[in-house]
């Protein structure tokens, strides 16, 4: 078992989500929306944020990952693909954190090779401390962070700890 300590709770979660829907609200009005959910991390983020979303709204998953025992391989396995043909469609890239940034840059690239009317791209947590990619556009986000291993609300900790319904981190 883990001591956790509180690092967002989840009242500053369900504010910060309000805030977000409310900018895509704008941005998209009039449009209709694909929002593509990046598993598992961001499972519970995409869920509370698509409740506020106000605009026509679809949804499509994807499993990509850069992280074996909680440790970065530098290297980004793709799992699940999209099942919907995303050309000539509004496109929101949904993740729960951007840290080194290797595995947003390759969704991102692979998705402007669909043929998206647009993208943006949406992370609830920014760890930009070591960000190795410069090039990354965060259209919408939630917290910066620190440089410190998190969990919760979606993040997990060796498959567990998904459930929590805040962000944590470790002091072990």
């Amino acid at each position: 078992m883990l001591d956790l300590k509180v690092l967002v709770t989840e009242d500053e979660l369900n504010k910060r989500i309000n805030v977000i829907a409310r900018k895509i609200n704008k941005d998209y009005e009039g449009r209709k929306l694909t929002i593509i959910c990046v598993l598992k991390g961001a499972f519970m983020f995409v869920s509370d944020l698509m409740k506020k979303i106000t605009v026509p709204v679809e949804i499509d998953f994807i499993t990509a990952f850069s992280y074996e025992n909680n440790k970065s391989t530098g290297t980004v396995n793709l799992g699940n693909g999209l099942t919907e043909n995303i050309e000539g469609k509004h496109v929101l890239l949904v993740e729960d954190i951007v840290d080194s940034g290797i595995t947003i840059k390759f969704l991102l690239d692979m998705i402007k090779q669909l043929n998206p009317a647009s993208i943006k791209f949406c992370v609830l947590l920014n760890k930009s401390q070591n960000r190795k990619m410069d090039d990354i556009n965060i259209d919408y986000y939630g917290f910066d962070i620190p440089n410190q291993f998190v969990l919760g609300y979606g993040l997990d900790y060796m498959q567990e700890y998904r459930n929590l319904p805040y962000i944590a981190v470790s002091e072990n």
